[in-house]
């Protein structure tokens, strides 16, 4: 495994476990704790991670963290799922993004596609589409700027997704529940649960280590989510109990190695 695998292996890891020793690592990746240290120090440099007495946690909740950050999280994966997403967008489509990292990674393949409609209220969405410079009509929602994500929350983005009527929305997760739904860290999600509402479709981008994690705000439940695209790590239980749940899943392909 190649030092940056390995890296995006360890934050979801500690993702996963929270608050763990050097030596749980050093078991877990079957490396030497010179090579975990080195690791980490990478990581350290880069505010991914906090040494701390006893071990390692995560320097913000995945769900927290700037998107810069989060964008070197589960990377390979991300892109793959991304791809997969795309392939779900038609010519003529009106499409809300949220601001994850996963949903950004779509926006590089929307060059295509003609007239299409795209509501966002994350920046860096809006820029990667202006870079674009494609056939594609841009609605922003306004609203209070939170720094850290470059996104628009509040009251005035909440109406202004609630005044529109989409075909579909590709949203991110930080926790998939079978009974709680989609969860997220955000403590200002109530702008994503409006951009549930005034979509048609609810098309979820999320890896497979987002399931069975409870995030404590609820975004919407299962039951409204038409379509997951996740990576060839999710069990055959969650396959089987979204089944059941008539949820179309799609598993982007190829292994993390």
């Amino acid at each position: 495994m190649k030092p940056r695998q390995r890296q995006e292996a360890i934050l979801a890891y500690l993702q996963k476990n929270g608050k763990t020793t050097i030596s749980d690592l050093i078991e877990h990746f079957k490396a030497t704790g010179t090579t975990i240290r080195k690791d980490l120090t990478e990581m350290e440099k880069r505010s991914e991670v906090i040494r701390i007495h006893g071990g390692v946690i995560l320097s913000h909740e995945e769900g927290d963290q700037p998107i810069d950050h989060k964008t070197h999280i589960n990377s390979d994966r991300k892109r793959r799922i991304a791809e997969s997403a795309v392939q779900l967008v038609n010519d003529g489509d009106s499409l809300i993004l949220d601001t994850g990292s996963t949903v950004l990674q779509m926006v590089r393949h929307l060059k295509p596609f003609n007239n299409i409609t795209v509501m966002t209220n994350s920046l860096h969405i809006v820029n990667a589409l202006m870079e674009l410079d494609g056939d594609q009509t841009i609605l922003m929602p306004g609203g209070t700027l939170r720094k850290k994500s470059a996104s628009f929350h509040g009251g005035l983005a909440e109406s202004a997704f609630r005044s529109f009527n989409f075909d579909k929305l590709f949203i991110g997760a930080d926790g998939i529940d079978l009974d709680m739904g989609i969860t997220t860290f955000n403590e200002v999600h109530a702008v994503s649960t409006s951009m549930c509402a005034a979509a048609d479709k609810i098309i979820v981008l999320a890896d497979s280590s987002k399931f069975g994690r409870k995030s404590p705000n609820v975004v919407c439940s299962l039951d409204k989510v038409d379509t997951i695209i996740t990576d060839a790590g999710i069990t055959a239980h969650y396959l089987q109990q979204l089944a059941d749940k008539k949820i179309n899943v799609i598993v982007a392909g190829g292994d993390d190695e």
